[in-house]
């Protein structure tokens, strides 16, 4: 291990703090990807995680380009080389993934790869993860930087100390990987219990007042003919009722804030529910932050409300492949983006399909902080909603 160009205990130790330091489970992927691409001196690198289905929950890459990725097209299933690995857990060493006899080919867009080195990632006995590395780069002689792996023609860059190293390497991977997963569903089920908590108290506060609003404007109903000066005093008990029913409700909205929004803020909260959005359905979701600082509670909830309405719409109505959310400072206060690639919509042509949309209840949320609300779309062309608030 003390011949690769980023072999040693110092790269390692680098690698390994690498991964410590993220807490969600995506930043954790992409971090034992890039390490180990790094590390070993390769051209790619990814990693999957499989699902109960015969494909991969999340796939994540390195050394691949964006625009390489989109033409590739959907996520792997468990098949060839990939299926071996998850099925028989073992570490693969190949000279030529494309002659071994178990290889099934690839997109027409994705890369050619040669040299190979994968090995899986275990929690136990629980494969959780496979890491996979492709063409070892050539020193500037063009000869591999190791001596070379057996195989009857040519040579193979991936050595048995690369595969030392990347097993220990996997071996905290699993460690960060599992933490990850178990500090996300913490955090969900303590969402869970409060929204539960939440919801029981709303209905003791609010349920009483608004029975008793109803009792007291059925015995109004009641006296109007009969006895109008009573009924005036029933309808004013009905008003005295309604305040105190609003006063409640207004109170147990006020509790509803997230509790990760007053933990960590919005950028952190946003970021962590994109993330669940993106395991959770096809569309690839992503998050991207720059020069935001806090504002006040109310702005900041606004925020985290609109993107979260304007989410649900590009997931669920768009089919949309891509959706992207950004938060940005923009003089003392901050500007919301939310944009889709799917099927938009004409925001001009009904009310009606403005309040399908909650376009009307993200309007009433800006301007209840202050700020503005645009919507931009077509149909055919995706949509574009983005809020801006002023500073605090």
């Amino acid at each position: 291990m003390s011949q690769g160009p980023r072999s040693g205990l110092a790269a390692v130790s680098s690698a390994l703090l690498a991964m410590s330091r993220h807490l969600e489970v995506r930043d954790v992927l992409k971090t034992i990807v890039a390490s180990a691409r790094e590390l070993l001196d390769a051209e790619y690198a990814a990693l999957g995680v499989p699902d109960d289905h015969g494909g991969f929950a999340q796939f994540v890459v390195d050394g691949v380009t964006d625009a390489q990725w989109k033409a590739i097209g959907p996520l792997p299933r468990q098949h060839g080389i990939l299926a071996a690995m998850l099925r028989e857990a073992k570490v693969e060493r190949l000279a030529d993934v494309r002659t071994d006899p178990r290889f099934e080919g690839w997109p027409s867009a994705h890369p050619d790869m040669s040299d190979f080195l994968g090995l899986p990632i275990r929690d136990g006995d629980e494969v959780i993860g496979a890491l996979f590395l492709a063409n070892k780069l050539r020193s500037a002689d063009g000869r591999p930087p190791h001596p070379p792996c057996q195989k009857p023609e040519g040579d193979c860059g991936f050595t048995a100390e690369d595969e030392e190293l990347l097993s220990i390497l996997a071996q905290h991977a699993a460690i960060a990987l599992t933490n990850a997963r178990l500090y996300e569903r913490s955090r969900e089920l303590t969402i869970a219990e409060e929204r539960s908590r939440l919801a029981h108290e709303l209905h003791d506060a609010v349920s009483q007042k608004l029975f008793s609003l109803r009792l007291t404007a059925q015995a109004a109903a009641a006296l109007v003919d009969r006895d109008p000066s009573r009924a005036k005093g029933e309808l004013q008990q009905v008003a005295a009722l309604a305040a105190e029913a609003t006063d409640e409700l207004r109170a147990a909205v006020v509790e509803l804030r997230p509790a990760a929004l007053d933990e960590d803020g919005l950028v952190a909260t946003l970021r962590t529910q994109v993330q669940v959005l993106d395991r959770a359905h096809t569309a690839h979701v992503t998050f991207a932050a720059g020069g935001f600082r806090a504002l006040p509670a109310a702005q900041e909830e606004a925020l985290l409300r609109v993107a979260q309405e304007a989410l649900h719409n590009a997931l669920r109505h768009s089919g949309a492949d891509h959706v992207d959310v950004t938060v940005n400072r923009r003089g003392g206060g901050a500007v919301l983006r939310v944009t889709d690639d799917g099927g938009g919509f004409d925001p001009h042509r009904t009310r009606s399909a403005g309040r399908h949309l909650g376009l009307v209840s993200m309007r009433d949320r800006a301007s209840g902080v202050g700020g503005t609300l645009t919507v931009e779309s077509a149909p055919g062309e995706g949509t574009m909603i983005e809020m801006e608030v002023p500073g605090g």
